[in-house]
């Protein structure tokens, strides 16, 4: 899945280097089996060893990392376009207010809150409920400042929500539907039609 994400990456015409930050441990060794961290050692590409969350991943990251703009995208969206890279990052440069633009999609299923294991608490109204996604756009200094929380690293499922928090402004960014998250074999196996289609 990395490497179909490396594929969209290099396609895209606004994304120069990228850093991938790789499971702990892993970095000089394999990736499991799907392949190698030789298949990953390209061009263009530094790979580094992630953290003990996706936040401090991305932290680490953002070291290796000089341009204004930075993208961060989850290799568990495989099916993300060089298309859709460069959209974000052309709605960023496009509102100079903005600290960060996301990918995302409207809620179209009735989301309802539950409390206790399984009691509904409400119903929520899905008018104003987007599902964010990767991948992301942000100004770099935004995004350093609000990795520097390091107290919300760990609980952040998202790296706007910590810009968020901390006064950033975050626009979203209409996603195909096919930028699905792989998080089940059943995802991996539509990914896979997906990508022979």
């Amino acid at each position: 899945m990395i490497a179909w994400s490396l594929a969209a990456l290099a396609a895209a015409r606004t994304i120069g280097d990228v850093v991938v930050a790789l499971p702990p441990g892993s970095v000089g060794g394999d990736i499991g089996p799907a392949g190698a961290i030789e298949d990953l050692d390209r061009e263009g590409v530094a790979l580094i060893p992630g953290g003990r969350s996706r936040s401090e991943s991305v932290a680490g990251a953002l070291e290796h990392v000089a341009s204004e703009l930075v993208v961060v995208h989850d290799a568990a969206r495989p099916l993300a376009s060089a298309e859709l890279f460069d959209e974000v990052v052309a709605a960023l440069e496009a509102d100079e207010k903005a600290d960060g633009v996301v990918a995302a999609t409207p809620v179209t299923d009735t989301t309802k809150e539950v409390l206790r294991g399984h009691e509904v608490h409400r119903t929520l109204d899905r008018s104003s409920l987007w599902s964010v996604q990767t991948p992301q756009a942000f100004r770099t200094e935004a995004l350093r400042r609000a990795l520097d929380s390091t107290e919300l690293l760990a609980q952040a499922t998202d790296d706007a929500m910590l810009v968020e928090r901390g006064g950033g402004r975050i626009l979203v960014h209409t996603a195909p539907p096919e930028n699905l998250k792989v998080t089940t074999p059943l995802d991996l196996r539509i990914a896979e039609m997906l990508l022979q289609g």
